[in-house]
């Protein structure tokens, strides 16, 4: 049993995502370190997978370095609205086979087997395919719970199939998904595990992403992969990365990073308020008068403490990165301010654009 205090477990989690000022060489880097990278359009500043990878590489990455990775080295696969390293894939596949595990899912993919045969048939036969290309003859129609689909049933459809390993995203044309089968998208000499072992093997890569996680959380699932660990004054019972633990006693340099409102470091809310003491609202879908932050805050992380939230926007028709506020959770010393200012600074030449305060 490792015993930890919170500035140790801290430094190892900043340190797994690669949040520290080692920072890594290559989005192919970030994505085997991390495990995914959420996609997400609302681009308030930038879509999701873009400030993620810029928040660790910095300056120099460029948007077409993720295309590359994914579309022309297969180095990343597209997978349930993530970019994950293909390494992870030979992990995922006897899971994959499994599905679907619940029932409405089983019975929907059931009465809907001619359907599916049909859309499998269709990119067979044609290629590549968008889901508008792909006609919708499905039995059984599967209402949307959140709203997020239309009737159409074929992206479902689609979807459902690349769960199952059986279609895959082989690019996108815009923010379209094209679609083709999973053989002609996913390398074909993977390694094959048995699969007791890949769930071990991908609990272990989870455990790695994070350094640190509770056992049996419902957000990371790392299960028993590590070695156990308590965390002083947190009563859970935690999973350490044996790996990481030998630069836990290792300050973590104080660099600034403005993290997405659905980055991986942040998206295991009760991780983040149980070891930081940070407990993050997003306030997309609250009543404008309701919000404190802004509509997609941006959380401040400086070296291992969460220090602020910057709430900015690209204005589009203005050509301007509009800073609305930097909230600050404790009052910033000089130098931190500088610090905050300076990242901002980077931020804004990244993106192309100056800045302006204010509305």
């Amino acid at each position: 049993m490792h015993e930890l205090t919170r500035d140790q477990a801290r430094r190892i989690a900043v340190r797994a995502q690669l949040l520290d000022a080692d920072r890594p060489g290559d989005v192919v880097e970030v994505a085997e370190q991390l495990g995914y990278l959420k996609i997400d359009p609302t681009a308030v500043i930038a879509p999701c997978e873009h400030t993620t990878l810029f928040s660790r590489i910095g300056w120099s990455y460029e948007a077409g370095q993720l295309k590359k990775a994914v579309e022309d080295d297969r180095l990343l696969f597209e997978f349930d609205g993530t970019f994950r390293p293909t390494s992870l894939l030979p992990l995922m596949l006897p899971e994959m086979r499994q599905w679907p595990r619940h029932e409405k899912s089983r019975a929907w993919m059931d009465a809907n087997a001619s359907f599916a045969r049909e859309v499998v048939a269709r990119l067979r036969a044609e290629g590549p395919l968008r889901a508008e290309q792909i006609p919708d003859t499905a039995a059984v129609e599967r209402e949307s719970a959140d709203g997020w689909y239309g009737p159409n049933q074929v992206p479902r459809m689609l979807e459902a199939l690349s769960r199952q390993g059986v279609v895959a995203v082989t690019r996108r044309e815009g923010r379209m998904r094209v679609w083709d089968l999973a053989e002609r998208v996913f390398p074909q000499d993977l390694p094959a595990y048995p699969d007791e072992e890949a769930a071990r093997m991908l609990r272990e890569r989870r455990l790695q992403a994070h350094g640190i996680a509770k056992e049996n959380s419902p957000w990371t699932r790392v299960g028993d992969a590590g070695e156990p660990a308590r965390v002083e004054g947190s009563k859970w019972k935690w999973r350490v990365d044996p790996e990481a633990l030998a630069h836990a006693d290792d300050e973590v340099d104080g660099r600034v990073a403005f993290l997405n409102p659905y980055d991986g470091m942040i998206a295991d809310r009760p991780r983040i308020k149980e070891v930081f003491g940070f407990e993050y609202v997003l306030e997309q879908f609250k009543p404008k008068a309701q919000r404190l932050y802004g509509y997609f805050a941006h959380p401040i992380l400086m070296g291992d403490r969460f220090v602020g939230l910057l709430d900015a926007t690209v204005d589009k028709k203005q050509e301007v990165l509009r800073v609305d506020a930097i909230h600050e959770l404790l009052p910033f010393e000089p130098e931190e301010y500088e610090m905050v200012r300076a990242e901002l600074d980077e931020l804004a030449e990244w993106l192309g654009l100056p800045i302006a305060e204010g509305r």
